[in-house]
């Protein structure tokens, strides 16, 4: 039985081997690394960023866009130094949530390009207080929220589902048909979160609201299936994302988790060059769903066969204790 079973085991690895051995060979044939025309929506800082300086430091062709101008030039100059071919990074301030701005990148990507194959979208705003607290119930207290205070979390919420939910739709209903009209081997990449499948305490908003544009992506997966649809869920990641959360309230100060920094330069938390690197070899590779670190993928399968555990664990890890 146990040499049965690393037969098996043994097989599976070969096949899925020659899986990604193959997909790497069939894009790398058909979109030639410095022909490779590439979308990064939300690359001005973070991961996004990272991810425009290792694409253009091989060559392709890179579009940056946030939502601050001088970010997003800044990004430009920097890829244009590893890359000095004409036309080889373009920059354009736009919202992810904005139709408008999402119709104009698109118009852009036509005019200049002649359209896209690689769509990054990196764009996406953070939640780090607890959802009652948002409202203005400390975990301590035996009070009833208040209406001003339920109002205050459904603003909160609404604010996180415009960025982490409705903007993905938008990009995904402006770029799709566009990117299936003019890329022999069209690719979309979402960076989502551990958080979107392992529930955390103080990331209710987060977590609900990246799940549910990780869902939304999925489903796309199946009903465009000429697209290759890569998922990459990290967990902490050094940097200042956090700093600018969505339920940060006015009279304090950004909420940071346990294990950040609201320190841009910060060592805690994954590298955002790390990340990066994997989420273009996600697409080169055609990988599905890619966990960072990858032993996250165990913590997502251990919520289902002892969820207990890793409640626990969450509470841990984030210094949460409950009432």
């Amino acid at each position: 039985m146990l040499s049965s079973t690393w037969t098996l085991f043994f097989a599976l690895s070969v096949v899925f081997g020659i899986r990604i051995y193959t997909h790497k060979r069939q894009r790398a044939s058909v979109i030639r690394r410095d022909k490779e025309r590439v979308l990064i929506l939300g690359a001005s800082s973070g991961i996004g960023r990272e991810i425009a300086h290792q694409y253009a430091a091989r060559g392709a062709k890179v579009c940056v866009v946030g939502r601050r101008d001088d970010k997003v030039m800044a990004v430009v100059g920097e890829c244009r130094a590893k890359n000095s071919t004409l036309k080889g990074t373009i920059g354009t301030t736009a919202d992810i949530v904005n139709v408008k701005d999402m119709v104009r990148v698109r118009s852009i990507l036509e005019e200049e390009w002649g359209g896209i194959d690689t769509v990054i979208v990196s764009a996406g705003v953070s939640a780090t207080r607890p959802l009652l607290e948002i409202a203005g119930v400390g975990l301590q207290q035996d009070l009833d929220a208040s209406e001003e205070g339920i109002q205050v979390a459904l603003n909160v919420a609404e604010a996180a589902t415009k960025g982490n939910y409705l903007g993905p739709l938008i990009a995904a209903v402006s770029l799709i048909p566009i990117l299936k009209r003019t890329s022999k081997s069209p690719s979309v990449l979402l960076i989502s979160s551990v958080g979107a499948v392992i529930p955390a305490p103080s990331r209710t908003l987060y977590g609900s609201t990246k799940s549910a544009s990780l869902l939304l992506y999925q489903a796309l997966a199946i009903e465009h299936p000429s697209i290759r649809f890569s998922f990459v869920l990290p967990s902490t990641v050094a940097g200042d994302f956090r700093a600018s959360a969505v339920d940060r309230s006015n009279s304090q100060p950004a909420q940071v988790p346990v294990g950040t920094s609201s320190n841009p330069n910060s060592t805690s938390g994954l590298k955002s060059y790390y990340v990066a690197k994997q989420c273009i070899q996600a697409v080169d590779y055609s990988e599905k769903v890619v966990f960072i670190p990858r032993t996250m993928r165990i913590g997502h399968l251990l919520y289902w066969i002892w969820p207990g555990l890793i409640e626990n664990k969450a509470r841990t890890k984030y210094g949460f204790t409950p009432k």
